[in-house]
Protein backbone atom coordinates (compact mmCIF):
# COMPACT_ATOMS: atom_id res chain seq x y z
CA UNK A 1 0.00 0.00 0.00
CA UNK A 2 1.27 3.54 -0.56
CA UNK A 3 2.31 6.11 1.58
CA UNK A 4 1.27 9.70 1.10
CA UNK A 5 2.20 12.27 3.77
CA UNK A 6 0.40 15.44 3.23
CA UNK A 7 -0.10 18.74 6.06
CA UNK A 8 -2.87 20.25 7.74
CA UNK A 9 -5.90 20.02 5.97
CA UNK A 10 -6.91 23.54 6.15
CA UNK A 11 -4.31 24.74 4.37
CA UNK A 12 -2.46 22.44 2.19
CA UNK A 13 -3.76 22.96 -1.56
CA UNK A 14 -0.62 21.07 -2.71
CA UNK A 15 -1.82 18.11 -0.60
CA UNK A 16 -5.12 18.03 -1.36
CA UNK A 17 -4.17 16.95 -4.99
CA UNK A 18 -3.04 13.23 -4.77
CA UNK A 19 -5.34 12.61 -1.58
CA UNK A 20 -8.43 13.51 -3.39
CA UNK A 21 -7.19 11.95 -6.59
CA UNK A 22 -6.23 8.97 -4.52
CA UNK A 23 -9.40 8.63 -2.62
CA UNK A 24 -12.03 9.24 -5.61
CA UNK A 25 -10.39 6.80 -7.59
CA UNK A 26 -10.50 4.22 -4.74
CA UNK A 27 -6.45 3.84 -4.72
CA UNK A 28 -5.60 2.51 -1.37
CA UNK A 29 -3.17 4.71 0.78
CA UNK A 30 -2.18 4.79 4.47
CA UNK A 31 -2.34 8.69 5.28
CA UNK A 32 0.54 10.60 7.46
CA UNK A 33 -0.34 14.02 8.83
CA UNK A 34 2.42 16.67 9.72
CA UNK A 35 0.88 19.75 10.86
CA UNK A 36 2.55 23.16 9.36
CA UNK A 37 5.08 24.65 12.40
CA UNK A 38 7.18 21.24 12.30
CA UNK A 39 10.76 21.98 11.58
CA UNK A 40 12.33 21.33 7.95
CA UNK A 41 13.90 18.21 9.70
CA UNK A 42 10.64 16.57 10.72
CA UNK A 43 9.46 16.99 6.87
CA UNK A 44 13.00 15.84 5.24
CA UNK A 45 12.91 12.60 7.23
CA UNK A 46 10.31 11.73 4.73
CA UNK A 47 10.07 14.15 1.65
CA UNK A 48 13.22 14.75 -0.04
CA UNK A 49 12.48 18.52 -0.60
CA UNK A 50 10.95 18.73 3.60
CA UNK A 51 7.59 19.77 1.78
CA UNK A 52 4.09 17.84 0.70
CA UNK A 53 2.82 15.93 -0.50
CA UNK A 54 5.10 13.14 -0.93
CA UNK A 55 4.18 9.40 -1.78
CA UNK A 56 6.06 6.32 -0.87
CA UNK A 57 5.93 3.15 -2.49
CA UNK A 58 8.07 0.64 -0.92
CA UNK A 59 11.60 1.90 -0.94
CA UNK A 60 10.65 4.18 -4.02
CA UNK A 61 9.76 8.07 -2.75
CA UNK A 62 8.29 10.42 -5.00
CA UNK A 63 7.57 14.28 -4.53
CA UNK A 64 5.67 16.85 -5.94
CA UNK A 65 1.55 16.77 -6.75
CA UNK A 66 2.32 16.48 -10.69
CA UNK A 67 5.10 13.72 -10.42
CA UNK A 68 3.25 11.83 -7.61
CA UNK A 69 -0.24 11.87 -10.35
CA UNK A 70 1.87 10.78 -13.31
CA UNK A 71 3.34 7.97 -11.29
CA UNK A 72 0.40 6.77 -10.11
CA UNK A 73 -1.26 7.01 -14.09
CA UNK A 74 1.65 4.66 -14.62
CA UNK A 75 -0.09 1.81 -12.45
CA UNK A 76 -4.32 2.65 -12.43
CA UNK A 77 -5.43 3.40 -15.98
CA UNK A 78 -8.27 5.54 -14.64
CA UNK A 79 -6.28 8.70 -13.32
CA UNK A 80 -6.12 10.11 -16.69
CA UNK A 81 -8.81 10.27 -19.17
CA UNK A 82 -8.87 7.28 -21.96
CA UNK A 83 -9.38 9.85 -24.89
CA UNK A 84 -6.04 10.90 -26.34
CA UNK A 85 -7.57 14.64 -26.87
CA UNK A 86 -8.91 14.91 -23.49
CA UNK A 87 -5.66 13.26 -22.16
CA UNK A 88 -3.40 15.96 -23.54
CA UNK A 89 -5.71 18.94 -22.67
CA UNK A 90 -6.01 17.54 -19.30
CA UNK A 91 -2.26 17.54 -18.85
CA UNK A 92 -2.22 21.12 -20.18
CA UNK A 93 -4.44 22.52 -17.69
CA UNK A 94 -3.20 20.21 -14.57
CA UNK A 95 0.58 21.75 -15.65
CA UNK A 96 -1.36 25.37 -16.22
CA UNK A 97 -2.57 24.98 -12.34
CA UNK A 98 0.75 23.63 -11.02
CA UNK A 99 2.93 26.29 -12.52
CA UNK A 100 0.76 29.33 -12.62
CA UNK A 101 -1.97 31.37 -11.33
CA UNK A 102 0.44 33.25 -8.75
CA UNK A 103 -2.09 36.11 -7.84
CA UNK A 104 -4.70 33.49 -6.90
CA UNK A 105 -2.60 31.83 -4.53
CA UNK A 106 -0.85 34.98 -2.96
CA UNK A 107 -4.46 36.90 -2.46
CA UNK A 108 -6.71 33.60 -1.76
CA UNK A 109 -4.56 32.05 0.30
CA UNK A 110 -6.53 28.25 0.76
CA UNK A 111 -8.02 28.24 4.50
CA UNK A 112 -11.24 25.17 4.05
CA UNK A 113 -12.67 26.63 7.36
CA UNK A 114 -12.89 30.13 7.34
CA UNK A 115 -15.49 32.70 4.74
CA UNK A 116 -13.42 35.76 3.72
CA UNK A 117 -14.23 39.30 1.97
CA UNK A 118 -11.67 40.31 -0.24
CA UNK A 119 -10.59 43.43 0.66
CA UNK A 120 -9.48 43.93 -3.08
CA UNK A 121 -9.59 42.01 -6.01
CA UNK A 122 -6.42 43.14 -7.83
CA UNK A 123 -6.44 42.96 -12.08
CA UNK A 124 -3.92 40.34 -11.85
CA UNK A 125 -6.19 37.92 -9.59
CA UNK A 126 -9.13 39.38 -11.54
CA UNK A 127 -7.16 37.92 -14.62
CA UNK A 128 -6.98 34.38 -13.19
CA UNK A 129 -9.99 33.71 -12.36
CA UNK A 130 -10.99 34.42 -15.65
CA UNK A 131 -8.87 32.30 -16.87
CA UNK A 132 -9.55 29.70 -14.77
CA UNK A 133 -13.37 30.03 -15.53
CA UNK A 134 -12.62 29.74 -19.12
CA UNK A 135 -10.72 27.16 -18.65
CA UNK A 136 -13.09 25.09 -16.91
CA UNK A 137 -15.93 25.99 -19.47
CA UNK A 138 -13.98 24.96 -22.14
CA UNK A 139 -12.72 21.45 -20.51
CA UNK A 140 -16.75 20.80 -20.17
CA UNK A 141 -17.84 22.11 -23.44
CA UNK A 142 -14.98 20.02 -25.41
CA UNK A 143 -15.80 16.51 -23.89
CA UNK A 144 -19.16 16.78 -22.69
CA UNK A 145 -18.62 16.45 -18.91
CA UNK A 146 -19.84 16.87 -16.01
CA UNK A 147 -16.31 16.64 -15.28
CA UNK A 148 -13.36 18.36 -17.01
CA UNK A 149 -12.42 15.81 -19.16
CA UNK A 150 -15.78 13.62 -19.84
CA UNK A 151 -17.95 11.70 -17.69
CA UNK A 152 -15.78 10.43 -15.11
CA UNK A 153 -13.28 12.50 -12.13
CA UNK A 154 -9.45 12.07 -13.29
CA UNK A 155 -6.28 14.06 -12.17
CA UNK A 156 -6.81 17.74 -14.29
CA UNK A 157 -10.21 17.32 -11.30
CA UNK A 158 -8.01 16.91 -8.18
CA UNK A 159 -5.59 19.63 -9.60
CA UNK A 160 -8.53 22.05 -9.34
CA UNK A 161 -10.17 20.89 -6.12
CA UNK A 162 -7.97 22.97 -3.79
CA UNK A 163 -9.22 26.48 -6.56
CA UNK A 164 -12.90 24.83 -5.75
CA UNK A 165 -12.18 25.55 -1.70
CA UNK A 166 -10.76 28.97 -2.22
CA UNK A 167 -14.07 29.88 -4.30
CA UNK A 168 -15.71 28.81 -1.36
CA UNK A 169 -13.87 30.25 1.06
CA UNK A 170 -13.89 33.98 -1.16
CA UNK A 171 -17.00 33.80 -2.30
CA UNK A 172 -16.21 34.21 -6.16
CA UNK A 173 -18.75 35.10 -8.54
CA UNK A 174 -18.29 32.76 -11.76
CA UNK A 175 -20.00 32.00 -14.78
CA UNK A 176 -23.59 29.53 -14.24
CA UNK A 177 -21.44 26.65 -15.41
CA UNK A 178 -18.37 27.15 -13.82
CA UNK A 179 -20.22 27.55 -10.82
CA UNK A 180 -22.40 24.07 -11.32
CA UNK A 181 -18.30 22.39 -11.60
CA UNK A 182 -17.10 24.30 -8.43
CA UNK A 183 -20.27 23.00 -6.53
CA UNK A 184 -20.10 19.38 -8.03
CA UNK A 185 -16.39 18.91 -7.03
CA UNK A 186 -17.67 20.46 -3.13
CA UNK A 187 -19.94 18.04 -3.07
CA UNK A 188 -17.53 14.77 -3.94
CA UNK A 189 -17.86 12.49 -0.91
CA UNK A 190 -13.71 12.60 -1.06
CA UNK A 191 -14.17 16.26 -0.63
CA UNK A 192 -16.76 16.41 2.13
CA UNK A 193 -14.29 13.86 3.79
CA UNK A 194 -11.39 16.16 3.73
CA UNK A 195 -13.72 19.34 4.99
CA UNK A 196 -15.24 17.85 7.51
CA UNK A 197 -11.78 16.86 8.76
CA UNK A 198 -9.98 20.05 8.29
CA UNK A 199 -12.88 22.13 10.45
CA UNK A 200 -12.07 19.37 12.91
CA UNK A 201 -7.81 20.61 13.11
CA UNK A 202 -7.19 22.25 16.08
CA UNK A 203 -3.71 23.42 14.76
CA UNK A 204 -2.86 26.76 13.60
CA UNK A 205 0.32 28.09 11.82
CA UNK A 206 0.58 31.70 12.73
CA UNK A 207 2.04 32.52 8.69
CA UNK A 208 -1.12 30.76 7.39
CA UNK A 209 -3.60 32.51 9.72
CA UNK A 210 -1.76 35.86 8.66
CA UNK A 211 -1.71 35.29 5.42
CA UNK A 212 -5.69 34.77 5.28
CA UNK A 213 -6.26 37.62 7.80
CA UNK A 214 -4.43 40.47 5.48
CA UNK A 215 -6.19 39.59 2.38
CA UNK A 216 -9.72 40.42 3.86
CA UNK A 217 -12.25 40.73 6.75
CA UNK A 218 -12.87 36.98 7.98
CA UNK A 219 -16.47 36.72 8.06
CA UNK A 220 -16.76 33.53 9.64
CA UNK A 221 -14.74 30.36 10.80
CA UNK A 222 -16.33 27.52 11.11
CA UNK A 223 -13.37 25.42 12.71
CA UNK A 224 -12.73 23.94 16.00
CA UNK A 225 -11.27 26.49 18.82
CA UNK A 226 -7.56 25.54 18.11
CA UNK A 227 -4.03 26.11 19.44
CA UNK A 228 -1.37 28.25 17.72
Amino acid sequence: MYDLYIANKNYSSWSLRPWVLMRTLDIGFKESLFPFGNSAKDFSAFSPTAKVPCLVDGDLTVWDSLAIAEYLAERHSDVWADNAAARAWSRSAAAEMHSGFQALRKEHPMSVGLRIRPASISGSLQQDIARIDALWQQGLKSFGGPFLAGSTFTAVDAFFCPVAFRFQTYGTVLSAESTEYKDRLLSLPAMQEWQEAALLETWRDGDHEEEAKAVGEILADLRMSGNS
